[in-house]
């Protein structure tokens, strides 16, 4: 796309150029006569004669110089129809994604082996709604019961907050650095534990950030203070038997949880279940070495995923 604009570019350079200079319009017409004239018209199909029957078997011998322009011509022709496809084939996104891990993040693209995960369908919102009023249900059954692990209330009320239509539980902003290894996860968990894992939130906006950062319960950090701003972070539930599970209270998701954590740390993430003030468990997040946290890095990590630029 950049060839094809500086390509127009100078094209209607050149033109304006040549509609507004007699002289470079005299001087091109004169030159355009003196080539095409009859004596050189004649001489050049003259010489294409020459090449046409240069190859025949009578000619083998005396015409071997001419027949050098059939192999001229044909590696030119070879040539052209090499860029023509250089140009013209198809790029998609996981190949860009590839390019930009192998230059980027040597690491997990070795542990990747060069093979790009794809992202799962979204979720679907009911079975979401459902999962959060599930999760209400078991965090008042069991709330005087000391004996369950203490529940991470800040992820259940985040996905209860009124701007809940602002929640992105898309994957296209989150950044190949942090994206293919949360899809790793998936993977692992799903291969090996037998956990299916749903994307509940990924990038998250500065004005949601903000909005969830007026609860202390929910979460301390305000607008690009968050990885979720950085598309470095996300929040997880499971599926079982086609529905979601969010809370911890349910045995097997916690239990899920605990492996969730293990399998993130040992693809470089931080579990978001170790925290000492507030443990989110679902939370997985990429602390990117030498990440500055602005507005600017944050736009330039959540567009690397459809540009490819490093």
């Amino acid at each position: 796309m950049i060839i094809f604009i500086i390509l127009s570019f100078i094209f209607f350079i050149s033109l304006l150029v040549f509609l507004s200079s007699y002289e470079l319009r005299n001087a091109i017409q004169e030159k355009f006569h003196a080539i095409f004239n009859k004596d050189k018209l004649y001489k050049a199909k003259q010489f294409a004669h020459e090449i046409n029957t240069s190859s025949s078997i009578d000619q083998t011998q005396s015409h071997w110089h001419l027949q050098q322009w059939w192999i001229l011509i044909a590696g030119l022709v070879l040539f052209s129809s090499i860029l023509i496809f250089s140009f013209t084939r198809p790029i998609s996104p996981t190949e860009i994604e590839a390019n930009y891990l192998r230059k980027s993040d040597p690491q997990i693209y070795a542990l990747l082996k060069g093979e790009m995960l794809t992202p799962p369908p979204e979720v679907d919102e009911k079975l979401v709604e459902e999962a959060i009023s599930s999760a209400i249900i078991l965090e008042q059954q069991n709330a005087n019961n000391s004996t369950l692990p203490s529940h991470s209330e800040h992820s259940l009320e985040a996905l209860q907050q009124s701007d809940r239509a602002m929640i992105d539980r898309k994957w296209n902003k989150m950044n190949p650095r942090y994206k293919q290894r949360l899809l790793m996860v998936f993977k692992i968990m799903k291969e090996r534990h037998g956990y299916e894992l749903v994307l509940l939130e990924g990038y998250r906006s500065p004005e949601r950030q903000n909005r969830l950062s007026g609860n202390k319960n929910t979460t301390l950090a305000k607008a690009y203070q968050s990885y979720h701003q950085f598309g470095l972070a996300a929040d997880v539930a499971f599926k079982r038997d086609g529905k979601v599970v969010i809370s911890e209270r349910d045995p097997w998701a916690m239990k899920g949880y605990q492996l969730y954590g293990e399998v993130a740390e040992s693809v470089g993430l931080t579990w978001g279940g170790r925290w000492k003030s507030i443990q989110d468990y679902g939370h997985t997040e990429y602390r990117m070495p030498g990440l500055r946290k602005t507005r600017e890095m944050a736009e330039q990590l959540t567009t690397e995923t459809e540009t490819g630029d490093v």
